[in-house]
């Protein structure tokens, strides 16, 4: 199982902060640093929230190694030709380590704050589609034409092409509905869920596997994987502080959030493995305390990452 830091940079994260989190998930041997693609604060008004494009792009320059993504990327938020681009310039600056996580947008309060339309949940899936398609397109640098009911381009070439073959890869967020299931087989190559447990995740992946069946598609080509708050320890009682820490920082389900020394969370794992889980991605609040990402480090390599 593979491993990467997940980030809330909506909470007020400083350019030091990811400075030093990148510099620490390079150190610890985990596989990627990921952040939200969010302006607002879950916990109440507008706070500093530093762009999830510019911030990753930054950070290819000042790394070598990880992989660099957002969990995820809402449709509404940027016109498909911009976020093609983005992605591209960060793909080139990483020396192709970018990956680009897309949705259809949720949190209504953030769109309003910002002038962002924020249509009906099925024309925000509608444009979704459209979006992705404009997105796949451009990666070609071949030229294209596209007459959708949200998205119209005429002799469209975006170059240069991203610098991985055929393009970054793609990343579906959803909670395993049919629609987002089906466009996830037809697109992406990968599928995340979030806070779900060894069982949901079961679930799930055989919803996965029937939605690739019906698009013709192997199954075992799109991986699902797990966003989740997991804090290991050097004991039970460390764990169980720096659980408390960060759940003081974060608005996720505390039922679902764990903590236990690092053999506790390898077993932990290993369930989730067993429930056909090939990636997680630890959620780090308490963004301080790289002493915490180096636990996940030794986390990570019990797993196999």
């Amino acid at each position: 199982m593979r491993v990467c830091l997940m980030i809330e940079g909506q909470e007020g994260v400083t350019w030091d902060e990811w400075l030093g989190l990148a510099r620490a998930v390079e150190s610890a041997g985990l596989e990627g640093l990921f952040r939200s693609d969010h302006y607002t604060s879950f916990h109440g008004p507008p706070g500093a929230a530093l762009d999830a494009w510019a911030t990753l792009a930054a950070l290819a320059s000042v790394t070598s190694r990880i992989r660099l993504g957002t969990l995820v990327s809402p449709a509404t938020f940027r016109h498909p030709s911009e976020l093609a681009r983005v992605a591209v310039t960060a793909d080139h600056v990483s020396g192709g380590r970018v990956e680009v996580g897309v949705g259809a947008g949720w949190f209504e309060q953030e769109h309003r704050q910002n002038g962002f339309d924020f249509p009906a949940v099925v024309e925000r899936m509608d444009r979704l589609t459209e979006y992705v398609e404009v997105l796949l397109q451009s990666w070609t640098a071949d030229p294209f034409d596209y007459d959708g009911k949200h998205f119209v381009l005429q002799g469209q070439r975006a170059l240069p092409p991203p610098v991985q073959s055929p393009h970054p890869p793609l990343i579906f967020g959803g909670r395993g509905g049919p629609r987002s299931l089906a466009l996830a087989a037809r697109f992406a190559q990968e599928y995340n869920c979030a806070f779900l447990d060894p069982e949901d995740c079961r679930q799930l992946r055989s919803k996965l596997d029937d939605a690739c069946r019906v698009a013709g598609r192997d199954p075992a080509s799109l991986p699902l994987s797990l966003m989740t708050l997991m804090t290991p320890g050097h004991d039970e009682e460390d764990a169980r502080q720096r659980l408390a820490r960060a759940l003081e920082r974060f608005r996720g389900p505390r039922e679902r959030s764990r903590a236990g020394t690092v053999e506790e969370m390898a077993a932990v794992l290993g369930q989730f493995r067993e429930a056909g889980v090939e990636r997680v991605f630890l959620q780090h609040p308490d963004r301080q305390d790289l002493t915490g990402v180096e636990l996940m480090g030794e986390l990570a390599r019990r797993v196999g990452s």
